[in-house]
């Protein structure tokens, strides 16, 4: 199974993406993470506001095969969610790095450092595939 990664985002071993503007971390699932899961039905929505540590589980993605928790990348306040996926959980299948599932003010950017860069993510995956 060979997933699409993408070089300008970074990237957390339980299969987050986080894509950076600014002070804000924008994350979603991994091509790998969606495939791996399999048609998804269900993206849990988590509040504005709440705070999050490096590390927290955020929110729960269900597909008809599992339930996946979400892990935040980066600890910070959520500032934004994507509520189409509500509606149009099949979003993230259709399109993992176009959609995103929320986003991180980021409390400390040092925090993106411990992220695995595009390379980094593409040898992780070939060594845990076996």
């Amino acid at each position: 199974m060979s997933s699409e990664i993408k070089k300008e985002l970074k990237y957390a071993e339980s299969h987050e993406w986080v894509r950076v503007e600014g002070t804000i971390a924008y994350v979603g699932i991994s091509d790998y993470a969606q495939e791996s899961l399999g048609e998804i039905v269900f993206v849990e929505i988590p509040e504005v506001d709440d705070g999050v540590k490096k590390g927290d589980e955020v929110t729960t993605i269900e597909s008809v095969k599992a339930a996946s928790s979400i892990y935040a990348p980066v600890s910070g306040t959520i500032s934004e969610v994507n509520e189409s996926l509500e509606d149009e959980p099949e979003q993230v299948n259709q399109d993992p790095y176009g959609t995103f599932l929320f986003a991180i003010d980021m409390k400390d950017p040092g925090e993106l450092d411990s992220l695995m860069d595009a390379a980094g993510y593409e040898k992780f995956l070939a060594e845990h595939e076996e």
